[in-house]
């Protein structure tokens, strides 16, 4: 039976790019690790955050429009995208909230306290503390190894037919079921980080594309092969599956699994540092081959952004 090994990466639709920068890198402490395009529309900026060295599992990706419609977060969508940070470094994140006036929710969910809010564009958030998952060593203002988000705890799943949700990820994706409490059931991939989703158990009202909302959830292959032989399994179990394409840090197929949730299957290589070395990364614009040629005139159309310091 294939397995995956969790979450590669998840991309979100928000608002303005700055407004998004200065939240993730300036505030959440991640590293800015790939400023690009939107290879479909090519006006639009894809940002990429994650740990230092990017790896999969700790990235989340933005197409920022800035005066878009706000999305509805509903069936067919991640709800929520989980952050994990090491043993003891909660009370630091409820101060570092409360320092840039986030409104957060403490909860408790499988036994685990949790810190639930939102970013400036109305996405979802959790920050939870666990064993699991390498240290970040990436710095910026106060937020240090110590206490930086290591990359994904997982994400929250709200579907139009959970079970079904269920049921592939536990019979096609090769997640084990480990719990279902409050109306959730949870499970958990072999990987380290990146390993916990909870599908809400109940359907309720459809979710809406915008501003605030979950594009698509991307999972782990190991590289071009076990992505091609993922690509035939998923097909076996009654799923129409995209070609594969090239995303230049890594190689991509799709499906919408039968509860509307858009599944992403993402090669671990070739990774972000291919086009730019990695102790610079993030630092300028990367534009495919196809699109260098017009860089004069996409840069003279996308809102200049730059990382700073928040504190």
């Amino acid at each position: 039976m294939k397995k995956t090994a969790g979450i590669h990466h998840i991309t979100a639709i928000v608002g303005h790019p700055q407004e998004n920068v200065d939240f993730y890198a300036g505030i959440l402490g991640l590293r800015m690790v790939k400023q690009t395009i939107n290879f479909d529309d090519p006006g639009t900026y894809h940002l990429y955050f994650g740990n230092k060295d990017a790896s999969p599992g700790t990235i989340i990706t933005f197409f920022p429009w800035a005066d878009s419609k706000q999305g509805k977060i509903g069936d067919g969508q991640v709800g929520t995208t989980s952050y994990v940070v090491p043993i003891g470094a909660l009370p630091f994140w409820e101060n570092r909230l409360e320092k840039f006036n986030i409104v957060f929710t403490k909860i408790e969910k499988f036994g685990e306290t949790t810190l639930h809010f939102e970013d400036t564009h109305g996405l979802q958030l959790e920050i939870v503390e666990r064993e699991d998952g390498e240290q970040n060593s990436w710095t910026i203002g106060e937020v240090t190894p110590d206490v930086a988000i290591k990359g994904f705890g997982g994400a929250t799943l709200l579907s139009a037919q959970p079970d079904k949700t269920a049921q592939l990820l536990q019979d096609v994706m090769g997640l084990e079921k480990v719990s279902e409490a409050d109306g959730f059931i949870r499970f958990r991939s072999y990987g380290d980080i990146g390993n916990v989703i909870d599908v809400k158990a109940t359907s309720s009202s459809s979710g809406e594309m915008g501003v605030g909302t979950v594009h698509h959830i991307a999972w782990r292959a190991e590289d071009d092969q076990d992505q091609l032989d993922w690509k035939q399994h998923v097909e076996k179990s009654g799923y129409g599956v995209t070609p594969v394409k090239d995303r230049n840090y890594f190689n991509a197929i799709y499906f919408r699994e039968h509860g509307e949730i858009l599944f992403e299957i993402a090669t671990d290589p070739p990774g972000f540092a291919i086009d730019e070395a990695h102790a610079t990364m993030g630092e300028k614009l990367m534009l495919p081959e196809q699109y260098e040629l017009y860089r004069e005139r996409l840069q003279k159309s996308l809102f200049p952004i730059e990382v700073r310091n928040l504190d």
